[in-house]
């Protein structure tokens, strides 16, 4: 009798996210690891992907090839890189098959690319694939939709010293969420990087401050200041699996889909 289960590939499974959705995915009732690749010449090529993860042996050998992962799996978990991703996008549309996005630092231009991919196969991409995270946004969105203009907004995150962006991608969800909540642009608010002598806060802006250090996974805080009282909305990662958990739960939910652009709210249920 032929498995019912949905066959997953991994992409970039030799790195820290990899593994994670590696044993995510064994873990998982109803998924089945299928497929494995890393960039070329990496190291762990040809090795088993369960083993690596450490978990017994998984059958599914480590390759370079995205194509033949593709062309092997009902759905593949990307957390590379962002051109890398874009590529990936381009062979899940001529392919069919779906593809969960959960890479940082994707700029407009392929950002354009991915929602032409889009036209063509369910895609999910998140800024941050956590629950947690996703419920927060949705307050921060009500939140700054029932505060008036009165109210500075202010996003601060604090990530590990190795990440390469900021500020992050899940900064940006929450400030777009907050932008959205006001019924404004966020690229007509932002303020970023302040230094030196930068004049008063301009009213309405939405700023952002981020901090590297250590091995933090991700904290994120919004802050709502009024005169005379703040609220402040947080969130803390203390262990990156959430966001493998995350990128399962949308591979599984993307099955049967129509072809489409989607986000962990359509996966939650919160646009509702």
């Amino acid at each position: 009798m032929a498995s019912t289960k949905m066959r997953l590939g991994v992409a970039g499974a030799s790195g820290r996210m990899g593994r994670m959705l590696v044993r995510e995915i064994a873990e998982t009732e109803g998924a089945v690891l299928a497929a494995a690749t890393e960039a070329l010449n990496n190291p762990c090529i040809g090795k088993d992907a369960g083993e690596l993860a450490g978990l017994p042996r998984a059958g599914v050998v480590i390759g370079s090839d995205p194509a033949a992962m593709f062309a092997a799996c009902d759905a593949v978990l990307d957390f590379t890189a962002p051109a890398i991703t874009v590529q990936h996008a381009a062979l899940a549309a001529q392919s069919r098959i779906i593809h969960v996005i959960g890479t940082t630092g994707i700029d407009a231009e392929q950002t354009a690319a991915i929602h032409r991919a889009a036209k063509h196969v369910p895609i999910v991409w998140g800024d941050n694939m956590g629950v947690g995270i996703n419920l927060l946004s949705a307050v921060v969105e009500h939140v700054a939709r029932t505060l008036g203009i009165d109210w500075d907004i202010e996003v601060v995150e604090m990530h590990h010293k190795h990440k390469v962006d900021a500020p992050s991608g899940t900064a940006l969800k929450l400030g777009r969420a907050a932008a959205k909540g006001r019924g404004v642009d966020l690229d007509k608010v932002s303020a970023r990087g302040r230094d030196g002598h930068t004049g008063a806060r301009k009213a309405g802006d939405i700023g952002f401050a981020s901090l590297r250090g250590g091995d933090v996974v991700g904290d994120h805080t919004v802050i709502f200041a009024g005169a005379a009282e703040r609220i402040e909305l947080t969130h803390r990662a203390t262990g990156r699996e959430i966001y493998a958990r995350g990128a399962v739960r949308a591979a599984l939910w993307a099955k049967g889909k129509p072809a489409g652009l989607y986000g962990m709210d359509d996966v939650l249920g919160l646009k509702s």
